[in-house]
């Protein structure tokens, strides 16, 4: 007698619901196949994802307000994280699905037996060996992880980031998160977004009012809208002020 496939649970997400009901279609013709729910974009695939977890993502990749590839730099963060299989019309993406260590790579218009071995693929991993590497592509939000929930915070809206020991803080206009990162990690993904006040702190170039030099020489940033405020070291004050085209320090 032949065993019955183990069950695959799955999330769509794609932007356009033609291409959502054609996956939705295909999987009702795969044995073992379970089709919990589906996402028009990345931020809700992210919500869904928390709260359905599914055992693999059906993850486009060009979609409005949050693209496949940060939601899958995103979804990494979970534990355990779910199987990701990019589908695309696009092939231009394959590099950066197998920087993500995708289980999968599917190009529109995406055939049953390519999908039916996807999902095969899924069946045989164990979810706590998907976690991926991360992605190239700078992002437009942070996350943080709450038990089994993601917090997203729009990079926009970080002042600053400064780092404790394994841990970083990021002080933003709600309050302030930790994440699990660097700050050289952060200050090589936004270059042109966070200045270095000194080893421990990075300042959102965008959120800066005031550098200010106290009676002892020191330096000082300023955070627009907030009383929190960062010491420039005197080896990188110079740099700083270079950075932000105030002068050079006297």
């Amino acid at each position: 007698m032949t065993e019955a496939p183990a069950t695959v649970s799955v999330l769509i997400v794609d932007d356009e619901a033609p291409a959502r009901e054609r996956l939705a279609s295909l999987l009702a013709e795969i044995p073992g196949a379970r089709l919990l729910g589906e996402a028009a974009n990345g931020r809700a695939a992210l919500e869904q994802v928390a709260a359905l977890k599914p055992d693999v993502v059906l993850l486009d990749v060009r979609m409005p307000e949050m693209d496949g590839l940060e939601a899958a730099r995103h979804l990494a963060l979970l534990v355990p994280p779910p199987a990701i299989v990019f589908t695309t019309a696009y092939d231009q993406y394959a590099l950066a699905a197998f920087e993500a260590e995708a289980i999968g790579y599917l190009l529109k218009p995406i055939r049953r037996d390519k999908l039916e071995g996807a999902l095969a693929t899924a069946r045989r991993l164990s979810r706590t060996a998907l976690t991926p590497l991360g992605l190239a592509a700078k992002r437009s939000h942070f996350a943080t992880r709450a038990r089994d929930q993601l917090k997203l915070i729009p990079v926009a809206e970080v002042l600053a980031c400064v780092a404790d020991q394994k841990y970083v803080t990021l002080h933003h206009r709600q309050g302030s998160d930790l994440i699990e990162e660097s700050l050289r990690s952060i200050e090589e993904e936004f270059g042109t977004e966070f200045v270095r006040a000194h080893r421990s702190a990075l300042a959102a170039v965008r959120h800066i009012e005031t550098v200010e030099r106290d009676a002892d020489g020191r330096y000082q940033i300023r955070l627009r809208g907030s009383e929190l405020t960062l010491e420039v070291s005197r080896r990188l004050a110079g740099d700083l002020l270079r950075r932000l085209k105030l002068g050079e320090p006297s």
